[in-house]
């Protein structure tokens, strides 16, 4: 019995033993699967429990003109970002960044006192300037991390405000095209990864991590900041010049539907876009501001004229009495005596309204509605701008005989700058209706291109040789007719004015008008196209040929060498003197003479000597440039 006894206990007792070995082998093989073979995810989770991100704001892509001007870049402004648990002395730590940062040491003491494992100290400590941080940083403070942070740096200051619009608190665009490219130009931010326990004091055996950003793709624009600089500049003078209430422009490329220029005046920092009126910066003119386009729109109405051979510019003639009768309403012609008998094209040299009613009715209503949609009036051009408006053109039911007579000389619809430049450029470059574009390419933050934008033309309106009519025509506008102020020597100015009365609340209201200029260079073949409006001016006659024109020629002057265009006098028509025109010669070429024949034969002119030899050797202005009588010749001598 004791032995059966005895066999039983040592049965248990390997039993139990090769339990418990079983058990010591299941133990070791956790211990090794779970720190070797799953360490890495394990300790992965544990630091996840641990770490605490600084974030680094994203570096946002730069705006740039299309010559690779930044217009728009970001610059360093770092953050501040508290620990709460690993300072003992809050109190005094805030009044030491108080000093600093210019806040109230109260509130900055509150915020950091908060119960949380990290603070960010905004704004009180957002996008500090770099001296702030490098005096923060002398200061030692516990707890207290200064994060990489970003603001949109403007080094042309307020140019193309309207257009390019700007970012808010987070950095996320609020207008423009910052606004419109927001997805594009948004950087991922670095990020600092600090490991610490519950309270917050760091683990000295886990090393802090660092996670790599990506800064947002550059937007590269059509625009040149050259041109824009004289555009919004002249449009400055003008506003401050007529006291208007505002002004916009446009330069195009005609042969391609690049726009190099797009203004709205008056304009604002946009780093300072809280303290500004929403109605400017929310307001892109060119492409938002809607309004009758007065007789800038008879460009199209000839263009179909023309197209159609319901008139012959140079041997046929039409009378003005000073109005005409459609329907019973009597039209009157801006010439309230009238322009009388003349030529179709005295008729747009004169801007006469009677005679391009009589455009319209050899159209027909039908055929002139045809050709004002196919110009692409009636619809947003596809520009990709924010913002653009449609405009409004007369239903077919409501386009009746009088309606149809108004329109052919710009009254009754409502259309926006963007359309205008987009049709008369199609009436003018060979017939062909280009979609405006405004960027031309998007970068990667090497600066290789992502995406490049090409010329998309959707349609040939008109004929080849009817746009040469066309441009034949408005260059006669500027050299003889309505648009003369535009006239420039040697670059062959061609254009139309317009001048249209405001409506407000369905009624024209009496003496508030909108003036405008379209023009275009060289006439023969047009590589720039500038347009021009001002908004309720004073201090001078309200016409476009009086005071849009004359800012057209000067920034079709000073943008032309921009754009490789050489002044050349080949084909140009001269200018006819009038009464109250400045009279004006063409300076001789004096080079080679002497004093003696100089002053023997030029003694109308005023010459200035400079130098004491005998012979001129050259000579300012150039030979055959078309001064005034008053002007000044400068010759030099050997």
């Amino acid at each position: 019995m004791r032995t059966f006894i005895l066999l039983q206990s040592k049965k248990r007792l390997r039993a139990i033993f090769v339990i418990f070995l079983i058990l010591l082998a299941l133990v070791v093989g956790k211990l090794f699967h779970v720190q070797i073979i799953k360490h890495e995810l394990l300790k992965e989770r544990a630091e996840a429990n641990w770490d605490r991100e600084i974030p680094f704001g994203g570096m946002r892509g730069d705006i740039l003109d299309r010559n690779g001007d930044l217009l728009v870049g970001s610059r360093l402004a770092p953050t501040l970002y508290f620990m709460p648990s690993q300072n003992k002395d809050i109190a005094g730590a805030a009044r030491a960044l108080a000093d600093i940062l210019e806040t109230d040491a109260a509130k900055l003491e509150e915020k950091m006192a908060k119960k949380a494992y990290m603070v960010k100290l905004a704004p009180e400590g957002k996008n500090i300037t770099k001296e702030q941080s490098d005096e923060i940083a002398r200061l030692q403070i516990d707890g207290l991390y200064t994060g990489v942070d970003f603001v949109r740096h403007y080094p042309k200051e307020e140019l193309l405000s309207r257009l390019i619009g700007f970012t808010g608190y987070d950095h996320q665009g609020l207008a423009g095209i910052e606004f419109a490219y927001d997805e594009i130009l948004s950087g991922t931010g670095d990020k600092i990864r600090l490991y610490t326990d519950a309270k917050g004091i760091p683990l000295p055996h886990v090393d802090d991590g660092f996670t790599t950003g990506k800064k947002g793709s550059s937007v590269e624009l059509t625009i040149d900041s050259r041109m824009q600089e004289v555009l919004e500049r002249e449009l400055l003078q003008a506003m401050e010049k007529y006291d208007s209430t505002q002004a916009l422009g446009i330069i195009m490329n005609p042969k391609t539907g690049e726009l190099l220029s797009l203004a709205s005046v008056p304009t604002f920092h946009p780093a300072d876009y809280q303290n500004v009126d929403p109605s400017i910066y929310n307001r892109n003119l060119p492409v938002w501001m809607t309004f009758e386009p007065g007789s800038t729109f008879k460009i199209l109405t000839l263009a179909a004229g023309l197209e159609e051979k319901v008139i012959d510019l140079h041997n046929e003639h039409f009378f003005d009495p000073g109005y005409v009768m459609v329907e019973g309403a009597r039209l009157r012609c801006w010439k309230r005596s009238g322009h009388g008998d003349q030529t179709f094209l005295e008729v747009v040299e004169n801007s006469c309204n009677p005679g391009f009613v009589e455009i319209g009715q050899r159209l027909g209503g039908k055929k002139l509605d045809q050709y004002i949609r196919a110009f692409g009036f009636g619809q947003s051009t596809g520009s990709g701008i924010a913002g653009e408006a449609k405009g409004i053109l007369f239903s077919e039911k409501s386009f009746g005989p009088v309606e149809q007579a108004t329109t052919a000389f710009g009254q009754g619809i409502s259309v926006t700058p963007i359309q205008q430049v987009q049709a008369v450029a199609a009436a003018i470059n060979g017939g062909y209706l280009f979609r405006p574009y405004i960027v031309k390419e998007i970068l990667d933050d090497k600066g290789e291109t992502l995406q490049a934008f090409e010329p998309e033309m959707q349609r040939q309106v008109i004929s080849e040789e009817t746009s040469k009519q066309v441009r034949e025509a408005l260059e006669s506008v500027v050299a003889n007719g309505s648009g003369r102020n535009a006239f420039t020597d040697g670059l062959r100015v061609g254009g139309k004015t317009g001048t249209a009365q405001k409506v407000v609340d369905g009624n024209y209201k009496d003496g508030d008008y909108i003036v405008s200029f379209i023009g275009f260079a060289p006439a023969d073949d047009p590589e720039l196209l500038v347009y021009v409006a001002v908004d309720s001016p004073k201090n001078a006659s309200q016409f476009g040929g009086v005071i849009a024109a004359p800012i057209v020629g000067r920034v079709i002057e000073e943008i032309a060498p921009m754009a490789g265009i050489t002044p050349r006098r080949e084909g140009q028509l001269e200018k006819d003197y009038r009464w109250g025109d400045t009279l004006t010669h063409r300076v001789p070429d004096l080079t080679g003479m002497t004093r003696k024949s100089v002053r023997g034969q030029l003694y109308t002119y005023q010459i200035e000597w400079h130098g004491s030899g005998e012979k001129v050797k050259y000579q300012l202005p150039a030979v055959d440039t078309l001064i005034g009588v008053d002007d000044v010749i400068h010759v030099y001598t050997e």
